[in-house]
């Protein structure tokens, strides 16, 4: 038996499915689990009270349970909701938008292998999808077909204080790649990003909008951790900075997953209604259509508001706590020594930055899962083409590459506790 080209890069060993193994495969037996390694969302008693509301209502109309399970709903998703979303963000944002502009897809990951491969690959004349700042979510580095579809750039680095640091876009690098390499077919960030919980700022989305609309090529938004919902972002000085961008040439998605409902998988994707008419066809031959009981549960806590409400009342302040609690214990456990961490602007993890570590990030990550305690290394989240000029590998040379590990900080307090302890002991040993 042998497997296609295709079927040998989705099958490879890749950074996500090491993640998703390490989410659901329990440690050897004895060891204590300290699990702040995978993207779970903490379980939070506002939104699972909400969710258990919605389905009992739902449950008590005659008809609507066995409506809901026994039949399709359209490959752009379940026509209600793609109504009351159109009509959510008219209202709220005041975009110019109706239900051609919305599809459902199952989760956002799903939603982004389609999007990167309706705009790379082998056209006339060969696309890439540019990433303009490296770090970047470890669930894109293998999402594209063909190899080389990715080019990723290195971010430029603010030191904030003795133990933070920001990264931020370098336009002027961005522009200049763009400027020499007209194979481009699309730019992609994370906002909120994963890994790091850095918002790009208004200016710096603003002007990779317009780079991409100069050229002719959309820009994707990840917006899985931002605003309005799940809103889990917490950068108090940029009072409406971080709200989220769309104009005809941006493509959003969003999702269900860190608002209480990850296993469900409901991404939405806002963008003009040629790509959303692209995604119903893709939709429809992969997968016929999208699961319909996210889609169900959401729809009245849109119309209602109640989704917007549970997400400033009770998950934003939930993960800010979190965040907080996390960098405490990471400034008690390291004391004096040298470390870093990613300014914690949204998201739910933090990105730690340990120079001089005498092993690499992979290698500290197999010591720390000997111990109970899983994260994901750094060295996962930089990726790109492997062919080509320098200036294309230059994430290479990124030098938090090795040095970094991304911990899930939504773990119950004790939890994230021990698991940094047990971090900072075995970094300690490593040189750090």
């Amino acid at each position: 038996m042998q497997f296609s080209s295709f079927g040998k890069k989705l099958t490879g060993e890749s950074g996500i499915l090491n993640l998703m193994d390490d989410l659901g495969k329990p440690l050897p037996p004895g060891v204590v689990p300290r699990m702040l390694g995978g993207g779970n969302p903490a379980r939070i008693p506002e939104v699972d009270a909400m969710y258990r509301a919605e389905m009992e209502s739902l449950m008590a109309r005659p008809g609507e349970f066995e409506d809901l399970i026994g039949k399709y709903d359209a490959p752009q998703g379940r026509t209600s909701f793609v109504d009351a979303l159109a009509g959510y963000f008219r209202e709220k944002y005041g975009w110019n938008i109706t239900s051609e502009n919305v599809a459902v897809t199952n989760g956002s990951q799903s939603a982004f292998f389609y999007l990167f491969n309706l705009f790379s690959g082998a056209l006339p004349d060969r696309r890439t999808i540019l990433f303009p700042l490296v770090p970047e979510y470890i669930g894109y580095a293998d999402q594209g077909i063909e190899a080389d579809t990715f080019v990723t750039l290195p971010a430029s680095i603010e030191l904030i204080g003795e133990h933070e640091f920001k990264y931020h876009v370098d336009i002027p690098l961005v522009s200049a790649y763009l400027d020499g390499h007209p194979e481009v077919g699309a730019i992609c960030v994370s906002r909120p990003t994963n890994p790091t919980g850095n918002v790009l700022t208004g200016d710096e989305i603003r002007a990779l909008a317009e780079l991409a609309k100069k050229r002719g090529i959309p820009l994707m938004v990840d917006n899985a951790y931002g605003l309005p919902f799940p809103n889990i972002i917490f950068p108090d000085a940029m009072e409406g900075a971080a709200d989220p961008y769309w104009d005809e040439n941006t493509i959003l998605s969003m999702s269900l997953s860190k608002i209480g409902l990850p296993s469900i998988r409901t991404g939405i994707v806002i963008a003009d209604p040629k790509v959303i008419t692209a995604l119903a066809s893709m939709n429809s031959i992969v997968a016929l259509t999208s699961g319909s009981v996210g889609q169900a549960l959401a729809e009245g806590l849109v119309r209602s508001g109640k989704l917007d409400a549970v997400a400033n009342a009770a998950v934003q302040p939930y993960y800010r706590r979190k965040s907080r609690f996390a960098q405490e214990c990471i400034a008690e456990f390291w004391g004096d020594r040298d470390f870093r961490v990613h300014r914690s602007e949204g998201a739910i993890f933090l990105w730690l930055y340990l120079p001089g570590l005498s092993v690499s990030a992979k290698e500290l990550y197999a010591r720390l899962k000997s111990r109970g305690v899983v994260v994901v290394p750094g060295e996962y989240f930089f990726f790109g083409r492997e062919s080509g000029s320098d200036e294309e590998t230059a994430w290479k040379r990124h030098p938090h590459r090795a040095s970094c590990v991304r911990l899930n900080y939504s773990r119950p307090d004790e939890e994230v506790r021990e698991g940094l302890r047990i971090i900072s002991e075995v970094s300690g040993a490593c040189g750090n």
